[in-house]
């Protein structure tokens, strides 16, 4: 095995421990010694790869989008027209379950941002690079909204808000919803929203 080839295992080794460390002990109570153990690496190879803990989760955040994105383009369903219940159920259904598939990240996203406002930023500024494929979704309604963005952070707000509540802090209550449940409630309230 080459070095570059080490190398790469070692980068990819580093982010599945981490994702897993931030899923056990959440994003605040781990350590860069919590990841390098998990992932059965010594810690100055982490530093080969990552500045910080908070590099790391801007990798990981950009590895999920990007990840995510690649399949959008393989789903069949997918339409702009934001006046149609139909086209705003799918975009629903897709957050609901990247934020389900990447519950560890999109905690710890949350915690970041609430003890480092700047870091907080910054990874508000990676999950905004979609703004204009999503701008181009509400030129199709009756009133396309004036602040396109501001609306954009309303329905993101909403979703994300939701999202937690429901996959995060109520099951830790009992209290669960299916997923079914989840995505016609957030596409309802969109649709009447956005659509009136």
């Amino acid at each position: 095995m080459s070095r570059r080839q080490r190398a790469a295992g070692t980068e990819v080794a580093l982010k599945q421990a981490a994702r897993e460390v931030f899923a056990e002990r959440g994003y605040l109570n781990t350590k860069i010694t919590d990841i390098t153990a998990a992932a059965g690496r010594a810690t100055g190879s982490f530093y080969n790869h990552f500045a910080s803990k908070e590099e790391l989760l801007e990798a990981l955040l950009r590895d999920m989008l990007a990840a995510a994105d690649e399949a959008v383009v393989d789903v069949a369903g997918h339409d702009a027209d934001f006046s149609k219940l139909s086209a705003i159920r799918w975009h629903v259904a897709a957050f609901w379950r990247f934020y389900q598939a990447h519950l560890p990240e999109m905690v710890a996203v949350k915690q970041a941002a609430m003890v480092d406002p700047e870091l907080g930023r910054r990874l508000q500024q990676i999950m905004a690079d979609d703004d204009q494929h999503m701008i181009e979704h509400f030129s199709h309604l009756p009133n396309p909204p004036a602040e396109p963005l501001v609306m954009i952070s309303a329905m993101n707000a909403l979703m994300e808000g939701f999202a937690y509540t429901w996959l995060v802090v109520n099951p830790s209550n009992g209290e669960t919803i299916t997923d079914e449940e989840a995505i016609d409630t957030l596409t309802n309230l969109l649709h009447h929203g956005l659509a009136g």
